[in-house]
């Protein structure tokens, strides 16, 4: 459990920004894999995917593909990054849809089944025998069921053949030989709707209204993967017969693949796959289900949805047929021409949003595939709180201007900037690129009949294609792929009707398609102005740490630098740069003081906007954000070789001149009044923000303040709380990746070398580094405003600070053990939380200060045996050593992440950030895998005896609101 003050409040109002947002997260044709590859697919390949025979891409040959005579498919794409590691798939193509009358739930069902015996893994057995492998449940080993596929996966930490035999054994056992016995079948169903019970909130049942609303009679409206919140009958009746009807219909050979990608032998993989699957025997695939039917007549509905937790928002939406394209390369010009499109629509809507008085929060144009069923193009515009008319009229006309006048030059020039980038960093960086990349190149051809292609080919296809990206062809493409928004579906959500209800929000809609319009004024483009800082600092002192080669600098105005250089990401920097302060500079009187610090990016720089800087820096590969951490502010980036003097330049900028405008003071106090509107909207963020002030006795730093409080913060006060610190505090900036080092110092002694002298040692902060646990151990009761059989129920308990490694590592251990005995209690034989959980949270900034929690979500008649089984779990670990089993399975998985902790710039990053400053975090990460393997079962046994006494526990029980109920105004039940 993080007590940092606020979690859930700076999570819901910091905002980082990347300036650059390229389309590469979205489009294929630069977001698949790496090789070069003759044009078009192969004979061989096309018999594995007969719906990609006819295309021209190049099929990227480093993907072994192939079928078994029983049908299945498998996808084999051997990589080294990370190395010594791999991931296996194994794909079902099938989910909810796929489920009949009275069968709703089941195929999640039976995705849950799959850990609940085989016919050569015994019940629990699954999970227990990857742990000891270092697998984590959860982390490593999971499964995930949506409305047509079914996905079950094992990352393994290593790439030995015995761990990958085993894990396609067990995923051999999860095809064809689940047992579904009928006592697991019962012991499963208090999981199952637990799960359903914990994700029965106001954004699943505006996401079911929405659906309902949009696709009224479609299968897909009908069969949530979770259930409809009022569909338990069907799982609560389900037997093992029920369950493997449905296994039967749709586990077939034919049905499914297996993806393996990762640092193997690709002709070793393939004869594996054979010798465990070609036995599998099963009847051919069935017909897909029909997803629809989408009605594109449907037109001139209205939607009102309220909750309490429920921004203002507007969809305006109508539905076209699915054009159902064929991937090829003149398929993928006109996506990217038409995705270009869409990109300047919510530039220019985004634009309207960064306004000193926006007209709304957000909004976006954008068509969207429905399965191959249909398409729905929609505006969704979330406006001020009692403002839809202006934000829907604001939208509303930004989208007819688009679609009549089109686009300047310079719009599609900053998107075409964008793409560009994406595309000539893949292709730079393709040599490196991760396992995660290759395996969704694989889920993508399975899915929806994507070819992967190498980034080569896609940057070759770009500079032919780059010439015809003009403002005329963008708009052919946008108004080709879009619905025309009239007389259209509308639907409003917010906690309370709009003022005039249905025939209003028409009226609006109607009114404004009558309008005239201007056409759009081009305006000139600026430079970016912040690119010379003065005379370049000096170094004073520069060596190299040989416990892992990290090189430390320090120049003459007091800047630490630590540099680590790796090849493990190509044309991929990471940057960090810590600065004294934090939120140190919090006072009991001044507990607010860098509340707004994560809005400075929403005000730009003194030179620029924001919305100025996201067009200045068109085409680069940079980001700007400051977040305020426990003891420094912090600013971070991933960045390319070529733009990291970029990079360094905007974050010395954001020191020098923050822009401080009204617009970021105005948008962090919208969504402070969205936090608060849903503050206990759901047990957990109820109790997330009560927690922090109960254990420390209302200490206003770590309490949340009132509403008033935060919407009373503006610039003028956060100046002068941290203008000192951004001044003159030390400074230690980090740099982990494909870098020159010697270019490096060179462009950071043009930068942040530059500043004036600054303090050379971060600020001791005695008098703020107090932070007590209460003596007062009452038990507490929270109140939350969600679905009435939800509770919550959390048991926390005072530890220590981490300034002694072992211990650390031994209660981490001791985190781990619970976690595992509490899964086993609660999870599996009590059968009422989905998922229980275990946390220690040792502080480095508090001295004396941790916390040990457990904690689960049950129905609200199940909270006094959840506490039982707690405190008979916990007895039972301190009476007496766990079994040596229980501890390696815990061990496991952490010396796992320890020898792979290298294997990634993020990895690195975590020692080399404070490597100056925090040098023992380097002794430490060298040291932790001996100490990991010292502990014992005894030294878990003496953890538990000395931090978990039951008596001296800080229990809370979170529970439905009962009309006047308050927060805190009463105790929870011994």
């Amino acid at each position: 459990m993080n007590l940092r003050k606020l979690a859930v409040l700076t999570t819901a109002l910091a905002m980082p920004l990347a300036l650059v947002q390229p389309l590469a997260a979205q489009e294929p044709e630069y977001s698949q894999q790496v090789s070069d590859a003759s044009s078009g697919v192969s004979a061989e390949v096309a018999a594995v995917f007969p719906e990609i025979a006819e295309s021209d891409l190049p099929f990227d040959t480093d993907y072994r593909v192939g079928q078994l005579d029983n049908g299945m498919r498998y996808i084999i794409r051997s990589n080294a990054t990370p190395p010594e590691q791999g991931l296996v798939y194994f794909w079902v193509d099938a989910g909810s849809v796929s489920e009949a009358d009275g069968e709703e739930g089941y195929a999640h069902f039976i995705e849950h089944m799959a850990f609940n015996g085989s016919t050569n893994v015994p019940e629990g057995e699954m999970v227990h025998l990857l742990e000891r492998e270092g697998l984590a449940f959860g982390a490593d080993t999971n499964a995930s069921t949506s409305m047509d596929t079914t996905l079950y996966r094992l990352d393994l930490p290593r790439n030995d053949t015995d761990l990958l035999d085993t894990a396609l054994m067990l995923m051999r056992e999860t095809a064809s030989e689940l047992l579904f016995d009928d006592e697991a079948v019962d012991r499963e169903k208090g999981i199952i709707l637990s799960e359903r019970r914990v994700r029965d909130t106001y954004q699943l049942r505006n996401t079911i209204d929405n659906l309902e609303f949009l696709y009224p009679g479609s299968r897909f409206s009908e069969r949530m993967p979770i259930g409809a919140p009022e569909s338990a009958e069907s799982i609560e009746v389900a037997t093992g017969a029920a369950l493997r009807a449905l296994y039967e219909r749709v586990y077939r050979p034919e049905n499914t693949a297996l993806i393996v990608v990762g640092d193997y032998d690709p002709n070793e993989v393939e004869a594996m796959i054979r010798a465990r699957f070609a036995s599998w025997q099963g009847e051919p695939r069935l017909e897909t289900p029909d997803f629809g039917p989408i009605d594109p007549e449907l037109s001139g509905q209205t939607d009102v949805f309220l909750d309490p937790a429920l921004s203002d928002s507007i969809s305006i939406s109508r539905h076209g047929e699915w054009l159902g394209e064929p991937d090829t390369a003149a398929s993928r010009r006109a996506r990217v021409l038409r995705q270009i499109g869409y990109s300047i629509v919510n530039r220019l809507l985004q634009r309207l949003a960064r306004q000193d008085d926006p007209p709304f929060r957000s909004a976006r144009l954008g068509t969207d595939e429905v399965f191959e069923v249909g398409r729905t193009t929609s505006l969704d515009v979330l406006t001020n709180e009692g403002e839809w008319q202006r934000g829907l009229a604001a939208a509303q006309e930004e989208y007819r201007r688009a679609v009549q006048f089109g686009f300047t030059e310079a719009e599609v020039a900053e998107q075409v900037a964008n793409l560009r980038q994406a595309i000539e960093s893949n292709a730079a960086s393709a040599a490196t690129r991760g396992n995660r990349d290759f395996l969704t190149g694989g889920l993508t051809l399975l899915s929806d009949g994507q070819v992967p292609t190498t980034p080569a080919s896609a940057l070759e296809r770009f500079s032919q294609h780059e010439p015809e990206i003009t403002p005329e062809a963008v708009l052919a493409a946008l108004q080709a792929d879009l619905v025309p928004l009239d007389n259209p579906l509308i639907r409003f959500t917010g906690s309370e009707p709009p003022e005039g209800g249905e025939l209003a929000l028409r009226s609006s809609w109607t009114d404004g398609m009558a309008l005239a319009l201007e056409a759009p004024v081009e305006s000139a483009a600026a430079e970016f102005a912040y690119t010379d800082f003065g005379t370049p600092g000096t170094v004073v002192s520069d060596t190299v740490d040989e416990r892992l080669d990290i090189r430390t600098v320090r120049f003459s105005n007091g800047l630490m630098l630590n540099l680590k250089q790796t090849d493990l990401d190509e044309q991929r920097v990471l940057v960090q740069l810590n600065f004294d302060g934090g939120d140190l500079l919090s006072t009991a009187d001044n507990p607010l003081a860098t509340a707004l610090v994560g809005s400075l990016p929403t005000g730009g720089l003194g030179a620029h906007t924001l919305d100025e800087l996201q067009t200045v820096l068109a085409g680069r590969q940079v980001s700007f954000n400051v977040g305020s951490a426990d003891e420094t502010f912090r600013m971070s980036a991933v960045t390319t070789p070529s733009d990291l003097e970029l990079q360094l330049q905007l974050m010395t900028a954001a020191l020098v001149d923050p822009g401080y405008r009204a617009t970021a003071e105005a948008q962090y106090r919208r969504n402070v009044q969205s936090f608060f509107d849903r503050r206990f909207a759901t047990p957990s963020s109820a109790l997330s923000n009560e927690i922090g002030g109960v254990i420390s006795d209302g200490d206003p730093r770590f309490t949340l303040q009132s509403e008033e409080d935060y919407l009373a913060l503006n610039f003028a006060k956060l100046r002068d709380d941290i203008s000192d610190r951004w001044q003159n505090g030390a400074m230690e900036l980090a740099l982990v990746g494909d870098i020159d080092e010697d270019a490096t110092v060179a462009l950071v002694a043009r930068t942040l070398g530059t500043l004036p002298a600054r303090e050379s040692t971060f600020g001791a902060y005695e008098d703020a580094r107090q932070r007590s646990f209460t003596d007062n151990r009452e038990a507490r009761t929270v109140y939350h405003d969600g679905q009435p059989n939800q509770a919550m129920l959390m048991m926390v308990w005072p530890t220590r600070d981490d300034s002694d490694p072992v211990a650390t590592i031994q209660l981490n251990m001791l985190e781990r053990v619970t976690r595992l005995i509490m899964l086993e209690v609660i999870r599996e034989e009590l059968g009422q939380t989905y998922s229980p959980s275990v946390s220690v949270d040792l502080s480095r900034t508090y001295p004396g200060f941790g916390t040990f929690d457990v904690s689960a979500q049950v129905d609200t008649a199940q909270v006094d045996p959840t506490r039982d089984a707690m405190l008979t779990a916990l007895a039972d670990l301190r009476s007496a050593p766990v079994d040596e089993d229980v501890l390696l399975r815990a061990r496991q998985p952490l010396l796992e992440a320890i020898d792979n902790q290298l294997d990634s710039n993020g990895g690195w990053m975590s020692l080399v950030d404070r490597a100056q400053t925090e040098p023992d975090r380097i002794d430490r990460f060298l040291a932790a895998r001996d100490q990991v393997e010292a502990v014992t079962v005894e030294d878990v046994q003496a953890l538990a005896m000395q931090y978990l006494d039951p008596a001296e526990r800080l229990e809370f029980v979170v529970l439905p609101r009962q009309g006047g109920s308050e927060n805190g105004d009463e105790a929870a039940p011994e």
